[in-house]
């Protein structure tokens, strides 16, 4: 079996190369105003999170978004396996695409995949495959992961399961979300799920926003065929409308009860032009 190492494919451009100043940076997101407002102190016991929606654009623009997730995934604790849903935004690979051995690295490390809940995943979820070729360049998972490394420095390592979903529907989302509470139950397996998206795409912030609430919430209903109408009907462009719908799911199958949006803010509310913005929004399932 060859082992594979998946390197750092934005690195230096979504979020800082050297590992000083990465931590530099994910610190600013968590003290940024926009953001939680400080740091973590310690990981917590509690897990009673099951799943999280969080953005993935430049640090700069959407980590102080993100960083309101990763606060409440720092207080509840720290599961076993990380499974983090993302869009495809290459084109390459499957239709919906695990990876399901090797590690993926970071400039703060390599994190293991949990080969043995990949692989039961997928033999276990018709719809999914076992391809490597949609992560290879795929930003969108690739950047939670530098978040988890800062929270779990010093501590005994996590593991992860990343999955690229090109298709979206809402048969395949449920789908993909059932399967993982399943797998998680057979395998007696501590999971997190992290739902990797953006909101609006290039509109002008009141109409992003106005958009967005909409979607949020459904989000915050926990009613996976509302969010998904509502992205239709209202045309919004939310490039990962189908693995939150997935995070949902599998959230309510472990146990999840509600939703919370921790934070929505967009790209003109740290450029400071409000024209044409992506909308940014982080929620917690527990």
């Amino acid at each position: 079996m060859v082992f594979l190492i998946r390197k750092p494919a934005v690195a230096g451009l979504f979020y800082e190369m050297d590992p000083v100043a990465l931590r530099e940076q994910i610190q600013w997101c968590f003290k940024h105003q926009l953001g939680p407002g400080k740091l973590p102190d310690k990981i917590g016991n509690e897990r009673n999170v099951r799943g999280v929606v969080v953005p993935h654009a430049g640090y700069m623009y959407s980590g102080p978004v993100a960083a309101h997730s990763y606060y409440a995934v720092a207080e509840d604790g720290f599961p076993e396996t990380f499974v983090i849903l993302c869009p495809n935004h290459t084109g390459m690979g499957s239709g919906v695409s695990a990876m399901t051995e090797g590690t993926w690295e970071t400039p703060l490390g390599r994190v293991e995949i949990d080969n043995e809940f990949a692989e039961l995943l997928v033999a276990n979820t018709p719809i999914l495959d076992s391809d490597p070729t949609a992560h290879i360049q795929e930003h969108a998972a690739e950047v939670q992961l530098p978040f988890l490394q800062y929270l779990n420095e010093g501590k005994e390592s996590f593991r992860f399961v990343p999955v690229c979903m090109w298709m979206q529907d809402i048969q395949t989302s449920m789908e993909i979300g059932t399967s993982i509470a399943r797998t998680a139950e057979k395998l007696g397996r501590d999971v997190l799920v992290v739902a990797s998206s953006d909101m609006t795409h290039y509109q002008p912030q009141d109409i992003a926003r106005r958009g967005d609430m909409q979607v949020l919430d459904a989000m915050e209903s926990m009613d996976e065929n509302l969010l998904i109408s509502r992205v239709a009907e209202l045309n919004i462009t939310m490039c990962g409308y189908g693995p939150v719908t997935a995070a949902i799911t599998a959230s309510k199958a472990m146990g999840a009860t509600s939703c919370e949006v921790k934070s929505y803010a967009t790209s003109g509310d740290t450029t400071g032009d409000h024209s044409s913005v992506v909308g940014y929004a982080s929620a917690v399932f527990r």
